[in-house]
């Protein structure tokens, strides 16, 4: 039971099915200010934010302060305050060269915030674009920041956004000998939450070290529900630039436990996949040190492999389901499959099966089947933090 240091209002839509599953106008929490204003007003705050942290074009900070709000810690993530860092490097702590505020790093020397970070700190704020999926770090993030919350006595508010991934729940489920950063939680890849929810459920479950919980308040997202295909405002992180790459992310990721490039370092990262030893039907890349991929990869190899970057107009995606068919078709083409995988293949999986799976040969459907009584499982728990409607069915 979540304890009530004050209550929000409210607002109560009723939603009607869109066609196309395209949704009607969707207000995030953030932009609902009047909703979290009067309780930030007198307090000393603590955001937890990053580039995508954004109110009608505004940075929430800049917004905060413009409001007068007394903001006197930032919490950043993986990818950096800025969003600009790549993906798995260190993030070192500063000064924010807009405002000046002191930002404290959460990916980098260490990934939950000290007692001493939030001493003089009486309420902290969650804003951050997720995309849905069990080995995205943002929700890791959250949950060290609500066990030190929770630790300390402190509030936290967290501001939702919709899930861009939100319309299915897929993939296996963590085993817990597998547990890391990239996969805190016996979850699916593909969760189906928002990170309002995912919050609750991490309070409501017992799920926090120690089965501690933390004081938290969702300011819930309005003509928002789990049918919908929503699309972000802003990139989520440097590698992931648009609509197209979030859709593929949950099944390309797995690439990045092989020697097969998803395409960081080109123009189309999570857009496309390949390797020198593939077979040449016809198309190619080139990795190069980038923006958010500075030793992407194969840097400077040509790599022959699959074109994506139009899966969104051919209707490959969106598709409530992870495509196993990629990473299997890659395996069966590589040539010394000794090498294909490494350990980190088993850390995105969070389990060993699925390496073997597709090593003996199992088919997609196969490997699905043996997800579904974990799912279903998952999906008994899910249901109980919903603050959406759901959407209608698993396929």
């Amino acid at each position: 039971m979540i304890k009530k240091l004050f209550l929000l209002p409210v607002l109560v839509l009723l939603l009607t099915a869109c066609e196309g599953k395209n949704p009607p106008i969707i207000i995030p929490g953030a932009v609902q200010m009047d909703l979290y204003l009067p309780v930030l007003e007198g307090r000393s705050v603590a955001v937890v934010a990053n580039h995508t942290s954004i109110i009608n074009e505004r940075h929430l900070v800049d917004t905060l302060i413009s409001r007068g709000v007394n903001v006197t810690m930032i919490f950043s993530p993986e990818h950096g305050f800025r969003g600009n860092a790549d993906a798995g490097s260190e993030i070192i702590d500063g000064r924010d060269r807009i405002t000046g505020i002191k930002i404290v790093s959460l990916y980098g020397s260490k990934k939950k915030p000290a007692d001493s970070d939030l001493e003089g700190v009486d309420i902290v704020i969650f804003d951050i674009q997720d995309v849905g999926v069990r080995f995205y770090t943002y929700i890791s993030t959250m949950q060290y920041v609500m066990e030190s919350c929770a630790g300390n006595n402190i509030p936290l508010v967290v501001l939702d956004r919709p899930n861009p991934n939100g319309f299915y729940v897929d993939g296996p489920v963590l085993d817990s000998a597998f547990r890391s950063f990239v996969g805190m939680q016996q979850i699916p890849v593909v969760h189906g939450m928002t990170v309002g929810e995912y919050a609750l459920m991490l309070n409501g479950e017992g799920l926090l070290e120690g089965g501690i919980t933390c004081n938290t308040e969702v300011v819930r997202c309005k003509g928002y529900n789990h049918n919908y295909f929503y699309t972000v405002p802003v990139g989520p992180s440097p590698n992931l630039p648009n609509q197209n790459s979030i859709y593929l992310y949950p099944s390309l990721c797995f690439f990045e436990g092989t020697p097969v490039s998803c395409g960081r370092g080109t123009e189309s990262p999570f857009q496309l996949f390949g390797h020198p030893d593939l077979p040449d039907t016809g198309f190619s890349f080139t990795p190069e040190p980038s923006r958010g991929a500075a030793n992407p990869k194969l840097s400077g190899q040509k790599c022959y492999g699959t074109n994506l970057t139009n899966a969104g107009k051919n209707g490959i995606v969106p598709q409530p389901s992870l495509n196993l068919n990629w990473i299997i078709g890659a395996y069966n083409d590589f040539p010394d499959k000794e090498i294909f995988f490494t350990d980190y293949f088993n850390t995105l999986a969070g389990q060993s099966l699925l390496r073997k799976q597709i090593e003996s040969g199992l088919a997609p459907d196969e490997i699905k089947e043996s997800w579904k009584p974990a799912i279903a499982e998952f999906m008994k728990i899910r249901k109980k933090y919903l603050l959406y409607d759901d959407f209608d069915e698993i396929l």
